[in-house]
């Protein structure tokens, strides 16, 4: 795969609506041309202390953010006509359905592709977490759980194997 945008979000609490941040790397002809990242204010607005230790988020820091809408708006352009790539798609593809279904949005059925799965289908029997499959694609992932972060891993494992 040569062209796509890898994809990750967190999440303020454990509604699939609560994104509160989005990281994207776009990748063309295999290489990296672009990214973006933002803080969202999740909806429901409110933060649960699991999410918060996974992710190091809070309340305070996307109090001021914006909401989903407005932050599609810039991500549409970049990912025009490109798939969507995800370590853990059940989860990035089922927030993002969810945030458009939540305010009403018409979801246009994004093409989606899981770098988890297929690692699991190269490599049976070790663990299949994105620092383990980054590293073993020679991608150091620092700061992981950070959007931008864990989409630039999932894009580096994306050119690996799929």
């Amino acid at each position: 795969m040569k062209n796509f945008a890898a994809i990750d979000f967190e999440t303020a609490n454990f509604h699939r609506t609560s994104v509160c941040s989005v990281g994207i790397v776009i990748y063309k002809n295999g290489i990296k041309v672009d990214e973006f990242y933002s803080l969202i204010k999740p909806e429901p607005e409110y933060y649960n202390r699991i999410c918060s230790e996974v992710n190091g988020l809070s309340k305070a820091d996307t109090e001021n953010a914006p909401r989903f809408p407005e932050v599609w708006k810039q991500v549409v352009p970049k990912i025009a006509g490109l798939p969507l790539v995800a370590h853990n798609k059940a989860f990035d593809e089922t927030c993002l359905k969810s945030v458009f279904g939540c305010y009403g949005m018409d979801y246009p059925d994004y093409e989606f592709y899981c770098t988890l799965l297929k690692s699991k289908e190269l490599w049976p029997g070790i663990p299949h977490n994105l620092d383990v499959i980054a590293e073993r694609c020679g991608f150091n992932l620092e700061n992981h759980h950070h959007a931008l972060a864990d989409a630039e891993a999932c894009a580096a494992i994306a050119v690996k194997i799929l």
